[in-house]
């Protein structure tokens, strides 16, 4: 979930950045909340089997 999330966050920052080069600083947010989420992922160890 960790890594969708923080695919889905990069590909919304590059397409942002490309489209909108006005609002950089809120899409760099989005940069930096995507870089959290795989941190978290690759901390927890990836996917689990329950």
């Amino acid at each position: 979930m960790w890594l969708a999330l923080a695919i889905i966050l990069v590909l919304l920052w590059v397409g942002g950045f490309l489209l909108f080069h006005i609002a950089a600083f809120a899409l760099h947010i989005l940069l930096i909340i995507a870089a959290v989420a795989l941190v978290i992922h690759l901390l927890r160890g990836g996917r689990r089997i329950v």
